[in-house]
């Protein structure tokens, strides 16, 4: 059985905010479930953008057999969820490759044990 929470101060719910998909009416409104999520964070090791970006890449995967444009008559429309959602996994990926692995406040420059 699928779970579908939303909290914020949890990692699942982190990757929801990031990616919006924050409407979590069970099997009606959210995208991915709670365990799908925990995959995305599993393959990442936990890091929220990397496990976010995967997510979006997913979720415009679902897009890619929709028309991206169409004209009936006088009406067009054009879809843009898919490129948006690549947009935003490209700059959850360049957020985390900007993210210091290591702080420099736990760095020992001296050489010396201590």
């Amino acid at each position: 059985m699928s779970t579908y929470t939303y909290d914020i101060t949890d990692n699942v719910g982190k990757v929801r905010l990031k990616i919006g998909d924050t409407d979590v009416l069970p099997e009606t409104d959210a995208v991915f479930s709670d365990e799908e999520i925990e995959v995305f964070l599993a393959n990442h090791s936990n890091d929220i953008n990397l496990a976010a970006a995967e997510a979006a890449r997913s979720w415009a995967s679902k897009y890619a057999t929709n028309a991206v444009q169409e004209k009936i008559g006088d009406y067009s429309y054009s879809q843009k969820a898919m490129e948006n959602l690549l947009k935003l996994a490209d700059n959850l990926e360049a957020v985390a490759a900007g993210t210091p692995v290591l702080e420099i406040s736990d760095m020992d420059l001296t050489g010396e044990d201590a």
